[in-house]
């Protein structure tokens, strides 16, 4: 947060989010509709041609609707001429946020079809994306992943600008073959894109991604499809055909795509392939041959070149160890680095000097590092705690739903995004929907009913699918119907009451017999 926050009419902004080199984002709420929102602010009002592009892509979010494609609600300009976005506030986070993470294939393949979806309608829009990367996927409370950041989606028909002026644009480590060498695209560039971090999320590990950007370039023109581990078998046709460097060979389109998505049949993640022995049988002793004197002798005359060739094996050998001793030593130096880390609370932030950055950069010499595959294993577990700490803080001060992005509701939910089958999150979630659900049965007590239904829509935001609180929803508008027929007959007979008094007692004066009915009746 900063103290000289930026005035942006209609909107109460509360803290900067996130900084670009052309923008900024800004957490506000909108004053007309009381709802958060995430503002993109540009930086500079003077650059027309970055002005164009900002207002592209905010007439080109407004004219897609899919529930994976990000929200814009307004675009406008400033008093100091710079434009701005207003657009739906996603308090979920990132996918780049779970680098080296990795994702139970059916967690994988459900984020992979939600954005397989957003694609097929850019691309049926006639438009291609470009930037298909982890940063520019978020999460909501829900767990849906979102599709944002269409700063430099392009229409197929216009895409030239590459040829013309040999600049690549995009994220090289998660960019086609063709998208790197300023080729033209189309849909097949941005599932090449998908494909990428559906291996990563697979894998943990993205082997596209060079130590320069040279190496990043070279590795996604040259680089063959990995093979995957047993485990992971059934993704194996698939991803050959999202990553091959051919477009022509590629999957042509989503709708394709998220057909064979489906076919996908996950098998049992315990099972193990267990390979049989391999046996070496001895020759039979008829088979042993003399060798004659001739072929011993030149025998001999070959001994000088084997002592050659030995001493050539040797000195690879020295080599070769000398490499792996270096490695190992590296290994020891970053699993130091990772455990120093973990002691001082940093799990993934800062993202290159944090617990799981030193971790994965352990698996990327020795993928089957027993010390990095725990260590990553206990930053999860770690995040999980502390997040479960941070939901039972929120319960204890009755921020249950709001703020929306420090509240028991939305730690929860954190937590599911990690480990979608944590049952204290889960058992957390219906804990606070039980609470609103008790809430509004005593506002029906008390005949309050605008409250009760305010009660039971905060209940559902908790929990969507929860029974109870879906009857009591149902049965609403009944509930408050019989109560104005109860009230309306309350009403008559009070009037008929005070019709039997006026006529009984025309002084106005009721005696105590009549005072005493009164009393007993009630309301």
């Amino acid at each position: 947060m900063t103290d000289n926050l930026i005035e942006i009419p209609g909107y109460t902004v509360h803290g900067l989010l996130g900084k670009g080199g052309m923008a900024e984002v800004y957490l506000a709420t909108q004053q007309s509709l009381h709802r958060k929102v995430a503002v993109k602010v540009l930086l500079n009002a003077g650059d027309q041609e970055f002005n164009t592009r900002f207002i592209q892509e905010g007439h080109i979010v407004a004219s897609l609707h899919n529930p994976s494609i990000i929200t814009i609600y307004d675009i406008n300009k400033l008093a100091d001429g710079r434009f701005y976005m207003a657009m739906e506030f996603v308090p979920g986070g990132d996918l780049a946020q779970h680098k080296g993470r990795i994702f139970e294939p059916e967690r994988a393949l459900a984020i992979v079809r939600q954005i397989a979806g957003a694609l097929a309608v850019v691309h049926g829009k006639g438009l291609i994306h470009r930037d298909i990367k982890p940063a520019n996927i978020l999460f909501r409370n829900d767990g849906t992943a979102v599709l944002t950041d269409f700063g430099i989606a392009k229409d197929m028909q216009l895409d030239t600008e590459l040829t013309h002026f040999g600049v690549a644009v995009g994220s090289p480590a998660y960019s086609s073959p063709e998208q790197t060498q300023c080729q033209r695209l189309d849909a097949r560039s941005d599932i090449y894109s998908l494909g990428l971090i559906l291996l990563e999320m697979l894998t943990g590990n993205n082997p596209y991604r060079g130590s320069n950007y040279t190496q990043t370039v070279l590795n996604q023109v040259q680089m063959p499809v990995p093979v995957l581990p047993a485990h992971l078998a059934m993704f194996q046709a698939l991803l050959e055909r999202m990553l091959t460097k051919d477009p022509a060979r590629r999957l042509p389109d989503c709708q394709t795509l998220l057909a064979a998505l489906g076919q996908i049949e996950l098998g049992d993640p315990d099972a193990t392939q267990i390979r049989p022995a391999v046996t070496v049988s001895s020759p039979a002793a008829s088979s042993v041959k003399v060798v004659p004197d001739k072929t011993v002798a030149a025998a001999s005359r070959l001994r000088p070149f084997y002592w050659a060739i030995a001493g050539l094996l040797l000195v690879c050998a020295l080599v070769v160890g000398g490499i792996y001793y270096q490695q190992q030593v590296r290994i020891a130096d970053l699993l130091a680095q990772a455990e120093q880390r973990l002691g001082q609370g940093q799990l993934i932030e800062p993202q290159q000097d944090s617990a799981e950055h030193y971790f994965q950069q352990v698996l990327q010499l020795d993928t089957d590092n027993p010390a990095a595959l725990a260590g990553l294993q206990r930053v999860l577990d770690l995040r999980i705690e502390g997040l479960l700490k941070s939901a039972a803080a929120s319960i204890a001060d009755k921020r249950w739903l709001l703020p929306e992005d420090d509240s028991a509701v939305f730690y929860y939910r954190q937590v599911l995004l990690i480990a979608p089958d944590n049952a204290q999150a889960a058992n957390g979630l219906l804990q606070v929907a039980e609470l609103y659900r008790d809430m509004a049965k005593e506002s029906y007590r008390k005949r309050q009913f605008p409250a009760a239904l305010e009660m039971i829509e905060r209940g559902l935001q908790a929990q969507p699918d929860n029974p109870e609180l879906l009857a009591m929803q149902a049965d609403h508008q009944k509930m408050l119907a019989s109560a104005r027929a109860a009230e309306a007959e309350r009403s008559a007979r009070k009037k008929k009451q005070a019709g039997a008094t006026q006529r009984s007692a025309p002084s106005g004066e009721k005696n105590w017999l009549e005072r005493w009915i009164d009393t007993a009746v009630g309301d």
